[in-house]
């Protein structure tokens, strides 16, 4: 496949030329592949998508809206008892949870 070290990560060019070579499709047809996978789940995980995305066997990505938190006064520190410090607030956020499912559990074995 490819002539990169083992420890190394395969880089953006080499898992295409290694999935077109595996499938026979040609470089542009992969490439227009991902590019359509990368839209569907920005589609599924934008503000308008049910915020979940599955590859079926391999991963699920899910969407997860934190709410804001408030500011907290006077609170204790518990590294240095007896010292209060003052907590700012934090503004509501969106994370991106990744999680495993069991075919690609079970290939990392």
């Amino acid at each position: 496949m490819s002539n990169a070290p083992a420890n190394k990560p395969p880089t953006k060019t080499e898992v295409i030329n290694n999935l077109a070579t595996a499938t026979g499709f040609d470089k542009k047809e992969v490439t227009k592949f991902l590019d359509a996978l990368a839209d569907e789940m920005k589609k599924a995980l934008g503000p308008d998508g049910p915020g979940a995305f599955a590859l079926p066997g391999l991963i699920k990505i899910e969407r997860k809206i934190v709410p804001a938190k408030p500011a907290q006064l006077g609170v204790p520190d518990r590294f240095r008892p007896g010292v209060v410090r003052d907590i700012p607030a934090k503004p509501a956020s969106t994370k991106v949870r990744f999680r495993a499912l069991k075919d690609l559990k079970d290939m990392v074995k």
